[in-house]
């Protein structure tokens, strides 16, 4: 090597370790900071350190559960019950409706199906489970009246006519309305028919806790075409179950709280609508009847707002709700409520998952809230989550099962 290479190699070597010592005295760039959470999104207002970073919504297991593994050995109910497996691989099983054939039609939330249970038992001892609808989006919501099965989607509603002796060859279905919102937040549908012969159809706050627009939060009732429609609640965050009290026809709904102010605050709602198209139940302002929204409850009183009729518990996800009307039961469960709570995912320990029952008083308010159906947790893990109820026509009650994809069957004993 001549004594000029060397000294540029040296040179060179003495640069790059300049280089060197400059860059490591420069400050390190910050990460990049995360996406902000979208407003709609289930995770909105979630704290982002400790043990409420790590809760997250519980995905149900996309295929049903096999028969022989299904949680029926964990599941109790009160002496003189049984409970038993009514029908299984309905992957997604959520709202129900029984027509007066006996047909027990499931809608789903994730899985765009809709079922259909004939009443009639095979030769094999089980009942069979036909798929009537496909390609839907989020058909959780159904309704039966005078032979057809309303079916609500996302952001519409179907009718399919004479469904009940067309299960294999299923009619074209006649859409009834499609003014509703397309957001994904509480975006899916619980519809019923009211003793008035209206359809009613809630619509969720398009996010956790958000000001929500005149289109959301609410409840609005229509004519069986759609037409003449109506709001005759606000402020209902997100209902996703509601039946009518045989003796006052008064409609009552579960109205899930909202998220992230704490494990125990606010409890899910059962409401009672007493003025149709005058009572706002609270949301965005109020929860659970005493506790003022700590971004929304500035300048208002809860004492604004019509108070919920009792409390479900912090974050239970109090879904599918039906009077008892049947004949089956003892005497003192007679118009009595059972409310289906799917369960808590964003609590450190879980609550819920379980069937309650709410007894009224004489005055006709609720006089006890109490377990009924219990097991779907165990060990603060989910092995089934209930989502609806339906008091068959022989007075049993039936109870969907989305995490298994499977309805149960709870009878008294003869």
């Amino acid at each position: 090597m001549t004594p000029v290479l060397s000294r540029s190699l040296a040179a060179l070597a003495m640069t790059c370790l300049a280089l060197q010592g400059a860059a490591a005295q420069q400050p390190a760039s910050p990460a990049p900071a995360a996406p902000p959470v979208d407003k709609g999104s289930a995770l909105f207002g979630r704290p982002e350190g400790g043990d409420a970073a790590k809760l997250a919504p519980i995905a149900a297991p996309p295929l049903a559960t096999a028969l022989a593994k299904l949680p029926l050995d964990k599941l109790i109910v009160p002496e003189g019950f049984k409970v038993e497996v009514y029908a299984s691989g309905l992957a997604n099983a959520r709202s129900m409706r029984q027509s007066p054939d006996g047909t027990l039609f499931v809608g789903t939330r994730a899985v765009g199906k809709v079922y259909a249970i004939p009443a009639k038992v095979g030769l094999d001892g089980k009942r069979q489970v036909k798929t009537i609808a496909t390609g839907l989006h989020r058909p959780n919501g159904l309704a039966f009246h005078e032979g057809s099965l309303f079916v609500a989607e996302l952001s519409k509603i179907w009718r399919y006519d004479g469904i009940e002796a067309r299960l294999d060859d299923v009619p074209k279905p006649v859409l009834v309305y499609d003014d509703l919102p397309k957001d994904e937040a509480h975006g899916w549908k619980f519809i019923a028919i009211g003793p008035d012969d209206k359809l009613y159809v809630p619509v969720g706050s398009p996010g956790n806790i958000t000001m929500p627009p005149d289109t959301h939060a609410q409840i609005r009732r229509m004519d069986l075409d759609g037409k003449n429609v109506e709001v005759v609640a606000r402020g209902v965050r997100n209902t996703v179950g509601f039946d009518w009290n045989p003796t006052t026809k008064q409609l009552w709904f579960t109205d899930n709280g909202r998220d992230w102010v704490s494990e125990d605050i606010p409890n899910d709602e059962l409401n009672v609508l007493t003025e149709p198209g005058k009572q706002h139940f609270g949301f965005p302002y109020c929860h659970q009847g005493t506790f003022t929204d700590p971004e929304y409850g500035w300048g208002h009183s809860c004492a604004e707002f019509t108070a919920p009729a009792a409390l479900l518990g912090p974050h239970t996800a109090s879904l599918g709700l039906r009077f008892y009307t049947g004949a089956m039961f003892p005497a003192d469960y007679k118009n009595a409520m059972f409310i289906a709570r799917h369960g808590s995912w964003n609590r450190t320990r879980k609550l819920g998952g379980d069937v309650v029952v709410a007894r009224l008083g004489p005055d006709g308010k609720v006089a006890s809230v109490e377990p009924f159906l219990t097991g779907f947790l165990q060990d603060n893990t989910y092995v089934g989550r209930p989502v609806d109820v339906l008091v068959a026509q022989d007075g049993a009650l039936l109870v969907s099962d989305d995490y298994n994809g499977a309805i149960y069957r709870v009878s008294a004993a003869k």
